[in-house]
């Protein structure tokens, strides 16, 4: 199943004044498939075990550092949740990703990975500890302010994540933690439940899993990791 892999390929995408740092693991699936990380200190390094993982099967995916983040520099306050879905639209064009897309997003990345199935052709979702977030947030930049909104008791209620779902109509998996102190449970749910007209929905929990320790903590036991993987490169490839 699995073969050899080509080589990580590095790229920089212009976004009004910045330059968005990436890179592209080449795959099968790999003009495809877009890999969104997710906020505070994460970055798109914080993701290659899932991806190098995917690749050794087929998957490429091309992913980048958003304003604030990794290799692309500047700070939070720079970006928003809105800009972040902009930034991915930049990069889907420079990079000529070509529809029908799959769409990867862990935590905050999620929610922008959802608003891309609205602007984009988006034939599969995989949400990984997703978070969600109320309208009035969304433009908001990032600092004090944003922060107020979203922690707000369960804010995210009135989130338009379960509409815009309700219109999918690709596969949607989700995968959440079992111990995630920040998303709970309730989200991924919810999420399955909304995407009525999906051609296929799944919700996978990681037992022992936390919001920053999914798949570190399947690697420790390769076979569960493995087993993991293999869903989700099925997941996507049907």
């Amino acid at each position: 199943m699995n073969q050899r892999v080509p080589p990580v390929e590095d790229f920089a995408a212009h976004y009004e004044e910045w330059m968005l740092k990436g890179d592209h693991f080449p795959g099968r699936l790999s003009n495809h498939t877009l890999y969104l990380h997710g906020a505070g200190s994460s970055s798109r390094h914080g993701h290659r075990l899932l991806r190098q993982a995917l690749q050794t099967r087929g998957v490429g995916s091309t992913c980048f550092d958003c304003i604030g983040h990794g290799d692309t520099g500047g700070t939070l306050a720079q970006s928003s949740v809105a800009s972040r879905t902009r930034q991915a639209q930049a990069v889907i064009a420079a990079r000529g990703l070509t529809a029908p897309l799959t769409v990867f997003g862990a935590s905050m990345g999620a929610y922008n990975a959802i608003k891309l199935t609205e602007l984009h052709q988006v034939d599969a979702l995989v949400l990984m500890v997703p978070g969600v977030y109320t309208p009035a947030a969304y433009e908001v930049p990032f600092g004090p302010d944003f922060s107020a909104i979203i922690r707000r008791e369960r804010s995210w209620v009135d989130s338009d994540a379960w509409p815009i779902l309700s219109r999918f109509e690709g596969a949607l998996l989700v995968i959440a933690a079992e111990h995630d102190a920040v998303i709970p449970l309730e989200i991924p749910q919810r999420l399955v439940e909304a995407a009525g007209r999906a051609r296929a929905r799944r919700l996978h929990v990681v037992e022992g899993a936390e919001h920053n320790r999914l798949w570190s903590l399947l690697a420790e036991q390769p076979a569960r990791f493995d087993a993991t993987v293999d869903m989700v490169a099925g997941f996507i490839s049907r």
